[in-house]
């Protein structure tokens, strides 16, 4: 089986959607649940799960199924100019006041899951390096 060719063009316009790069955000250092980013974010799971397939097309994230559940964690790019350019963007995101504000809602909802009627059940989002997680939120 060949290796697919980095497609540059799709990476550059996966990063040009305010709800991609909200999810980027949210995402950060763990694997989380579809149904937290929906919670956070306050829109369909539909609409939600299109942006995450984006993102998994253009390389920029990876998903694991458990039982019902999808899991989502950032995937750095093969190209080395991508992965840098994803990187800042994670950490400018960081700084920003808004994608702030819904980290502070993430962490809402990890401190207190059972306020949320479609987080029943769900497990909470793990971190995949040395920080993030509700572990690290609460």
């Amino acid at each position: 089986m060949a290796k697919k060719e980095f497609n540059v063009e799709r990476f550059f316009q996966a990063l040009g959607d305010n709800t991609r790069l909200r999810l980027l955000n949210l995402v950060g250092e763990q694997e989380i649940c579809v149904c937290y980013l929906v919670e956070i974010l306050g829109q369909s799971q539909p609409k939600i799960s299109r942006h995450l397939a984006y993102l998994r097309r253009a390389g920029i994230v990876a998903a694991r199924r458990e039982g019902k559940w999808m899991h989502y964690r950032i995937a750095m790019p093969p190209d080395i100019g991508a992965a840098q350019v994803l990187r800042q963007t994670l950490a400018w995101m960081r700084e920003d006041r808004k994608m702030q504000a819904d980290r502070a809602r993430l962490s809402k909802a990890c401190s207190s899951p059972k306020k949320f009627a479609a987080l029943k059940g769900a497990p909470a989002p793990m971190p995949v390096g040395s920080s993030g997680g509700c572990e690290a939120r609460a």
